[in-house]
């Protein structure tokens, strides 16, 4: 992590919530093609497994982010990664189709970071 630490807060905060954002994915999606066949419980373990690994980065992304945003600015920040992350897995892994909501989706999010991060 001392690469992590010469980089500016904004910056470690995103690539940790980005990387945690990536096993979160992967937890709660990537059984739908892996495991379809498995019973749910051992897709729940596995996922369980993976989400470990999420936490790992998320817990540390968020107390680092709170030395200089807001909870409510981080969690926005979080939803915003989890729609860049989620978008190209469904696309890429999932193989599902390409969505306009995706793209309105996305402009409800800018809105969403336009009021949480405005100046008071």
């Amino acid at each position: 992590m001392t690469f992590l630490q010469n980089l500016p807060i904004p910056l470690q905060t995103v690539l940790l919530l980005t990387l945690s954002n990536v096993f979160m994915t992967f937890a709660w999606y990537g059984h739908l093609k892996n495991l379809a066949t498995a019973p749910w419980y051992v897709a729940a373990l596995i996922s369980w497994g993976i989400a470990l690994f999420e936490y790992l980065l998320q817990v540390p992304a968020n107390r680092i982010g709170h030395q200089q945003f807001s909870v409510g600015q981080l969690k926005i920040m979080q939803e915003v990664i989890t729609l860049a992350v989620f978008v190209p897995f469904a696309l890429i892994y999932l193989k599902e189709p390409l969505k306009l909501d995706y793209l309105w989706a996305a402009l409800c999010m800018v809105g969403a970071v336009y009021f949480i991060f405005r100046a008071p």
